[in-house]
């Protein structure tokens, strides 16, 4: 029998390969040498990133020193790969010349992790650390940048890390504002400078499809996980609008950019990145398929294993342990999630449209949430363990 064991991360618990380790180890408890399991982390652009598609492509990692999303200094990673170890498909859809490919994780400089609650909001937080490690990127002479937008902190625009790459902001007296956050937006009067290095070809991995503004933009459907309110989103969206209006009119580039699918995502930092330097989207889960060649490894499984720390109908929406979940349907494989929490109406319309899946949280009842998620990896093995068994003793 051949499993694969393919979870995203379980925020605030587990990596994404911590908790492949932990599926494993409770199917060998049950199934010891007599099956073969295959072990690949997700990632859907988040925590992770960076790490996941550099080593699976047989890269090197490199830190650097970059300001973090409050401004401290941190130690960031920036991933080199050879594009000539990427699958032809890979490669197409990431057409750039050369070989010398940057991967930049947003959620290592301006995550929302890095964050302590109690200082977690849009206002406070900056992606400089983003453009500075573009930055060191360009210089480091790469042929392409492919960044990472998922987890992050920020709901800036970009414009922390369009300073660190030349773009200024100035004040209604004529003053530049540096260290840009969302705090000093109502004291921007105009933008100067330009992008003041050559930047190559940018690709923003994104699966969601938001506009910057309204009902379905950065701040109504991101912001409240970032610590705005509600009753905060009508004028930081507003404020975002005026912003937003100026650093097109500032680079010369349409405010249609604002309906891009996608400029919403990660606080509207593919939208100041598409304004300034040309940066396009890819779709993130389809890369990381490609770039992992997962459909492979479903074909070749006889069982699929996956899951993330909450699944709930926004898993539905293109999330990595979903997208699994419809590979292995196609190959007419059988799906097992396991997830830290699980919502009743996503299990009902997984089951509806993968009759061969089956969801299980592995949360104890009534454990409270600071114990499961420092329990994780074990609660994650013992009820793999729990399934696997149920299973064995079903089909026997």
């Amino acid at each position: 029998m051949h499993i694969l064991a393919a979870f995203d991360k379980f925020k605030d618990s587990m990596t994404a390969a911590a908790a492949c380790q932990a599926a494993a180890a409770g199917v060998r408890t049950v199934l010891g040498d007599q099956i073969t399991i295959t072990e690949a982390p997700l990632t859907d652009g988040g925590e992770g990133f960076c790490t996941i598609l550099t080593n699976s492509a047989a890269g090197h990692i490199e830190y650097h020193k970059v300001a973090g999303p409050l401004g401290e200094e941190i130690d960031a990673p920036i991933g080199w790969v050879d594009a000539r170890h990427l699958s032809a498909r890979t490669n197409q859809l990431l057409p750039f010349s050369g070989k010398r490919l940057a991967v930049i994780e947003m959620a290592a400089a301006a995550g929302l992790e890095m964050v302590p609650n109690e200082k977690r909001h849009p206002r406070n937080c900056t992606t400089k650390g983003v453009g500075e490690l573009i930055r060191i990127a360009i210089a480091l002479e790469a042929d392409a940048i492919l960044l990472g937008i998922g987890g992050s902190a920020t709901s800036d625009l970009g414009l922390g890390a369009l300073e660190a790459l030349g773009i200024h902001t100035v004040s209604r007296n004529g003053q530049s504002i540096s260290t840009i956050t969302p705090e000093q937006w109502p004291f921007i009067d105009q933008m100067t400078g330009s992008i003041d290095v050559t930047p190559p070809p940018i690709f923003i991995a994104c699966d969601v499809d938001n506009p910057l503004l309204g009902a379905r933009g950065a701040a109504a459907v991101y912001g409240p996980q970032k610590g705005l309110l509600p009753e905060e989103i009508e004028a930081y969206d507003t404020e975002s609008k005026r912003i937003a209006e100026l650093l097109c009119q500032h680079c010369g580039q349409p405010t249609s950019l604002m309906q891009v699918p996608g400029s919403g995502a990660a606080g509207g930092i593919g939208f100041g990145l598409q304004v300034t330097c040309g940066a396009q989207y890819v779709a993130g889960f389809e890369l990381v398929t490609e770039w992992l060649d997962l459909a492979s490894k479903v074909t070749e499984a006889d069982l699929i294993l996956t899951g993330e720390g909450k699944f709930d109908e926004s898993s539905l929406a293109g999330k990595g342990p979903f997208a699994l979940l419809e590979l292995a349907h196609a190959c007419g494989k059988q799906s097992i999630v396991f997830a830290g929490a699980v919502d009743s109406i996503a299990v009902q319309k997984v089951a509806e449209m993968f009759p061969q899946s089956a969801t299980y949280s592995i949360t104890p009842p009534a454990c409270p949430l600071p114990e499961a998620l420092a329990n994780g990896a074990r609660n994650l093995d013992v009820k793999v363990s729990e399934v696997m068994y149920s299973q064995i003793t079903h089909d026997g």
